[in-house]
């Protein structure tokens, strides 16, 4: 298993190395004149009244005027060092800027995802235990309407009922913390931030969890069709402990291969809701370099969260090993 995880981790080098190259370039092609953009934003004047000489100064300044391979080699070196570069926005350090950021959106994340297997997987194992009945319909209707509803349209719905709007003022829908948080104490600050949370969290959480039950289900139900969980109930166990010793360990498989998914979309998928919620997040900060043309803090979110893919699937094939003891990655003499 150290061999294998060693193996892995070296593999991860030349990967890793292949994503930054295309998300560069990639980059690089993208239409538009960030200069000219800063600039007219700056000065409050038309990209056309700007000045040859500015412009260059203003390339030198960020090292635009490089060669194109010069500054992916200068940029590779960076991330060496965790050192992104300078936003092209306000000149600050862009790993500042997403230092700032990320313990926000790990914190919803997090809970996001923790609630999300919590409920699903019972979720999914009732339903595969209960398949037919009424109650196992109802939540297979619930769930499936679930997933079909947008994110941003529950958050809407979500704040006209329960934000203050025509109907209940029940939880806030901007900002993770109340005015003059900071005195608080830590469990009252602790409830604060939850009560903040809430509704963001039920936008970021529902579409996993009714992808990952329905997944659970299908998985758990293809393994209670196998030849030896029939030989468990003919032996005569009990149908709890064929359930989950015998056949819920080895469904479990692919719902680990969706934590690779998940990970990487703790920044993506976090987008529309803090932007709708107004929350300081990693999410905000990408949406809003988009739409300034910051390529420094776009190229630096594309690669955490393509650090962060391969991350997952590195643990997912170590759960494997814990999850199934059969599975080995070593090599057979």
């Amino acid at each position: 298993m150290r061999t294998y995880i060693f193996k892995r981790i070296l593999l991860l080098i030349p990967t890793f190395f292949g994503i930054t190259l295309i998300t560069f370039f990639v980059i690089q092609l993208a239409p538009g004149n960030p200069v000219e953009r800063k600039l007219s934003l700056e000065e409050g004047i038309k990209a056309e009244a700007i000045t040859k000489d500015i412009v260059e100064q203003t390339k030198k300044l960020y090292g635009l005027d490089k060669p194109i391979h010069i500054r992916y080699w200068i940029w590779l070196k960076q991330i060496a060092t965790l050192d992104f570069g300078r936003s092209y926005k306000d000149h600050r350090s862009v790993m500042e800027k997403i230092t700032e950021r990320i313990p926000v959106t790990l914190s919803l994340n997090i809970i996001s995802i923790l609630l999300a297997y919590l409920i699903s997987i019972p979720l999914g194992v009732y339903s595969a235990v209960k398949e037919g009945n009424f109650s196992e319909r109802v939540i297979t209707f619930l769930l499936f309407a679930l997933y079909s509803v947008p994110s941003f349209w529950l958050a809407m719905v979500l704040i006209y009922f329960l934000g203050g709007g025509d109907f209940w003022n029940v939880f806030p829908v901007y900002g993770i913390l109340s005015p003059g948080a900071e005195s608080f104490s830590f469990s009252k600050k602790a409830l604060d931030f939850l009560w903040h949370i809430a509704l963001p969290v039920t936008c970021l959480t529902y579409g996993d969890l009714a992808y990952l039950s329905r997944y659970q289900k299908g998985s758990l139900l293809e393994v209670l069709r196998e030849d030896y969980i029939r030989t468990a109930k003919a032996k005569g166990l009990p149908e709890s402990k064929v359930v989950f010793k015998h056949a819920l360990r080895n469904a479990l498989i692919p719902i680990i291969t969706i934590i690779a998914s998940i990970l990487p979309a703790m920044i993506g998928g976090s987008v529309i809701i803090e932007s709708i919620f107004s929350i300081p997040g990693i999410g905000q900060l990408g949406f809003e370099a988009v739409l300034s043309r910051d390529y420094p803090v776009i190229m630096a979110i594309a690669t955490i969260s393509a650090f962060l893919t391969l991350i997952g699937i590195l643990i997912a094939d170590i759960l494997y090993v814990l999850v199934d003891p059969r599975i080995s990655f070593e090599g057979r003499k």
